[in-house]
């Protein structure tokens, strides 16, 4: 009876316990959903559904991957106010973050009469002490403003040869702007001349390297006019201009309209600067028109001061209402001298003083002067302006010559030295003065200053040819023009080597000295030297002999005093054959040595600058470079 009794005891405890724990494993299991359904609900309503979440027991384990660190910082915060932050675990990533993009490598140079500012950022590859004493080089230790920053990226392809080119450009670049990224470079810049312009343009193509694009943007001021001076002139062979000049290219065009209205063709004004009314053009046209109207003559606009000769034989009424209609139409300020010449003796002899200036520069004095002492001034400044050597002085002393003949005669002189050749005629009427020139604007030139030396009582003629062979930059031939006169003594004399060798046979040797002669005119021509071989032997060998060629080629050059730092030598032994290897005659053709010119590419402006544009002070006109193949 009693161990029935404990048995009954003992059962009704495990009976308990048995209960107890299945009311312990249904509660945690209750928590477990109730605390994951919770928190996974509170991370939906946040948009972070990339997040898994599993209860175990009392704790909340978090997973998945995060897009980045603060949104997984953003779940744990969420959990943690659903349950008790103690209860979450932490099992979740972070995505990987792309590596970081290289910056744009840039670089911008001002240079000015302050000095020279450079700014920009670029690779801590490159030697920025260096690229700094190079700028000191130029502007001064003092002058030199650096606001350079480095990244520790690599340097862009192309980078350094942009970088080096900028630095050997700014040595001819004064006043410039420039802007370098990795394989181009941008300039903009402002010349003195258009004749140094041209020569500036033609000297950065040429230096620029083949796998860098130049862009260019060079500028030339205006020239400056004195006095601002207008001259045309209607004769039995035409009407034409002796010089215009203008304020604008508005101003050029109402100008050039009216001498075509008088019957000038291909007429030109040159546009500069010091203009003595807004309303020159106008005062212009109406001396042009007035011109017109009395059928010959001349008229010249010198600032504000208008002289008009009419034709000799004119009528008299007819000149003075014609006259007067110009004295009335002039703009306020312009003041006219009008003068109707005599008809001239034709029977009597002639007081004239004529100098002639040959293109070989001999210079002679003929005729008469007033007296001795004018000729010796005369002979005097001839020989300091044309070289003692060179002048030649035939003039006699006479009487009855005008007052101010000295004062032509020099004028005339003086002109005549501004011309490649020509001649000066002084009569008691006129002087006449002709030739030939290489410079554009001569014509105005020297209209200005024959204005300002005789004044209005003296009539002149400037009758003035522009030739571009005689013109100091574009009188030179260019690269086209060289690597064809190149091509041409190569098909008449080709130059040939001693059999498999780099020696040039002396049969060649005259070829190479007119190669010499016309590269050397040519100034600094980016040329490359190509070496061919034909197909006999081995590639190897071919090729090494080809470059052996090329360089002999170049060597020659170099000897003969030709300025060789923009060629290279390149040999491409059976390369690019010209005719058939299986022929004697075609192998004699493909054993060549050709001249190719080598040009920069094209490019686009950058995209972005970060210092002020350099200050333009005249009109300008951009010049970019463009990509060509050129082969002989």
């Amino acid at each position: 009876m009693r161990l029935s009794s404990m048995l009954t005891i003992f059962l009704t405890f495990a009976a308990a316990a048995v209960v107890a724990l299945v009311a312990a494993n249904f509660s945690v299991k209750l928590i477990e959903d109730s605390s994951e359904i919770s928190v996974r609900d509170a991370l939906d309503a946040k948009g972070m559904t990339w997040a898994e979440v599993e209860a175990n027991g009392l704790q909340v384990s978090l997973s998945g991957v995060a897009a980045t660190e603060a949104i997984r910082f953003a779940a744990l915060t969420t959990a943690g106010s659903v349950v008790d932050a103690a209860r979450v675990i932490d099992d979740m990533g972070v995505a990987a973050q792309e590596a970081l993009a290289a910056p744009k490598f840039s670089a911008e140079v001002l240079r000015n009469d302050s000095g020279l500012s450079v700014i920009g950022l670029i690779p801590s590859s490159t030697d920025r002490e260096y690229v700094i004493a190079r700028f000191n080089s130029l502007a001064g230790a003092n002058d030199v403003t650096d606001l350079l920053e480095t990244a520790d990226y690599p340097a862009p392809d192309g980078w350094e040869s942009a970088l080096d080119f900028a630095l050997t450009a700014m040595s001819s670049l004064p006043r410039a702007k420039v802007s370098v990224q990795a394989q181009s470079v941008s300039i903009t810049a402002i010349t003195d001349s258009a004749q140094e312009k041209a020569q500036l343009v033609q000297d950065l193509n040429r230096m620029a390297p083949d796998q860098i694009s130049l862009t260019l943007d060079i500028s030339a001021p205006r020239p400056v006019i004195t006095p601002f001076t207008t001259r045309f002139q209607i004769t039995k062979d035409g009407a034409s201009f002796d010089a215009c000049s203008a304020d604008s290219e508005k101003a050029a065009k109402q100008i050039t309209t009216a001498a075509q209205n008088a019957g000038a063709i291909n007429s030109r004004c040159t546009v500069g600067l010091g203009v003595p009314s807004p309303r020159w053009a106008d005062a212009v046209t109406a001396s042009i028109d007035a011109l017109a109207k009395l059928g010959g003559g001349s008229v010249t606009i010198a600032d504000a001061d208008i002289s008009l000769v009419a034709a000799a034989g004119t009528s008299q009424s007819e000149f003075d209402k014609i006259v007067g209609e110009l004295e009335n139409s002039l703009p306020p300020l312009f003041a006219l001298q009008s003068k109707l010449p005599e008809k001239q003796d034709p029977n009597a002899g002639p007081a004239e003083f004529t100098a002639t200036l040959s293109p070989e520069g001999q210079v002679q004095l003929r005729g008469r002067v007033n007296d001795i002492a004018l000729r010796e001034l005369t002979t005097s400044f001839a020989k300091a302006r044309f070289g003692s050597d060179k002048v030649y002085s035939a003039t006699r002393v006479v009487d009855d010559l005008p007052l101010d003949w000295a004062t032509r005669v020099l004028a005339g002189l003086e002109g005549l030295g501004q011309l490649s050749n020509g001649a000066v005629t002084v009569t008691p009427e006129t002087l006449v003065l002709s030739g030939n020139t290489g410079n554009p604007d001569a014509s105005t030139e020297i209209a200005s200053l024959l204005a300002g030396k005789l004044g209005d009582s003296t009539p002149f003629d400037v009758n003035v040819t522009y030739q571009k062979k005689l013109d100091p930059v574009l009188g030179l031939p260019t690269p086209d023009e060289c690597e064809a006169e190149v091509a041409a003594i190569v098909a008449a004399g080709k130059i040939n080597f001693e059999p498999g060798s780099a020696t040039i046979d002396s049969s060649a040797l005259g070829t190479m000295d007119d190669i010499a002669t016309v590269l050397k005119r040519c100034g600094d021509l980016r040329l490359e030297i190509q070496g061919y071989t034909d197909s006999q032997g081995r590639e190897e060998m071919n090729l090494a002999l080809s470059q052996s060629r090329a360089e002999s080629v170049l060597n020659e050059l170099r000897a003969r005093r030709v300025v060789t730092k923009s060629f290279k030598a390149v040999g491409y032994g059976e390369e690019s054959p010209v005719a058939d290897n299986d022929t004697e005659a075609g192998r004699e053709a493909n054993r060549r040595i050709e001249f190719r010119l080598v040009r920069p590419k094209t490019a686009s402006t950058p995209d972005e600058t970060t210092l002020e544009t350099a200050a333009e002070n005249g009109d300008t006109a951009s010049d970019t470079t463009t990509e060509e193949s050129a082969s002989e």
